[in-house]
């Protein structure tokens, strides 16, 4: 049995997480520690197992194998590289950290000691995202050319998302650090990465950090990507767009779950049936410490996202495009 610590319940899928580690034959919950003590009591109280003051002591503790971090972004770097220095394999929300340089000292460190590390990417593992993989592959669509990528929900709008998620030196950032990492990584994994990022926030309900945003990203190959979020729209599901020399997919809109293509060879829309959707990225990661394997295309992924979030707000900051050629 893999005895795992819970580390803070912050962010908004934390009780998620644990509600997986406590259903997983092969994970146990035995620890708790959080930023915020009382928090972290009260979860450790309601399971019923040890709450540690502090995380150097959880770290410290060989009964310990594997750790879930759900703390704020701005703890990642310091809590992540701590675990890795100690054994602990890592089950992560994203982003890994809010920059290139505090995301690979967590990568690097955990591969030096012999660390298994996943990051949470759910739409990787969906079906629709395995059926535009396949359509690519078989070159249905030419050249891609653009692809556009769209999540946002009424978090802020709607008052239910949590205050916190609104602290700029917490989270490094709004909507698209937030809820703009799963467009962004879908725009990553379809078109590679881009050679400059350029992005636009807005801030609709005034908050500190932006609630409406739009990342573009360029490639040299001259294709596009455009990368929406929001937390201001009452209603706006998954939607993709993937445009290429000899034909087009579209995904999510106006209804859910259904991919379209359409090529030059045919006419009008042909639905095509989406794949069967693989394990979670937590059945995944507990795969990872039980079998002795590791994840490469989930850590590179995250790892790049991590690059593209700090090149979009350095755009942000300085008014221009952002080159990653560097």
């Amino acid at each position: 049995m893999i005895r795992v610590a819970m580390l803070s319940f912050w962010h908004v899928h934390a009780n998620d997480y644990a509600m997986q580690a406590e259903k997983h034959p092969d994970t146990e919950i035995t620890a708790i520690w959080d930023e915020i003590p009382e928090r972290g009591k009260a979860e450790a109280a309601k399971r019923g197992v040890k709450y540690y003051d502090r995380l150097e002591d959880l770290l410290e503790d060989d009964c310990i194998d594997a750790v879930i971090v759900d703390t704020p972004t701005s703890l990642h770097r310091d809590v992540m590289v701590g675990a890795a220095l100690n054994g602990k394999h890592i089950f992560t929300e994203k982003v890994i950290a809010a920059t290139e340089q505090e995301a690979r000292e967590v990568v690097d460190t955990a591969r030096e000691n012999g660390v298994k590390l996943t990051v949470s990417l759910p739409h990787l593992n969906e079906g629709y995202t395995l059926a535009i993989q396949k359509v690519l592959k078989e070159g249905l669509l030419g050249d891609l050319t653009l692809v556009r990528t769209r999540l946002s929900h009424n978090g802020a709008t709607g008052g239910w998302l949590p205050g916190h998620f609104y602290n700029k030196a917490e989270c490094g950032g709004g909507a698209l650090i937030d809820l703009g990492c799963h467009p962004m990584v879908l725009a990553r994994l379809f078109l590679g990465m881009p050679n400059r990022v350029s992005a636009t926030f807005g801030y609709v309900t005034g908050k500190e950090v932006e609630d409406n945003a739009v990342a573009v990203l360029g490639f040299g190959t001259g294709a596009c990507a455009v990368v929406e979020a929001g937390f201001v729209n009452a209603r706006s599901p998954l939607f993709l767009e993937l445009h290429g020399t000899k034909g087009t997919l579209i995904y999510g809109a106006p209804q859910a779950d259904r991919l379209y293509l359409s090529t030059e060879d045919t006419d009008g829309w042909q639905e095509l049936p989406l794949e069967n959707r693989r394990e979670s990225a937590f059945e995944q990661w507990v795969g990872h410490m039980v079998n002795g394997t590791d994840d490469a295309e989930n850590v590179g992924l995250a790892f790049d996202l991590s690059r593209l979030m700090e090149a979009a707000y350095r755009s942000v900051r300085e008014n221009r495009p952002v080159s990653l050629d560097n």
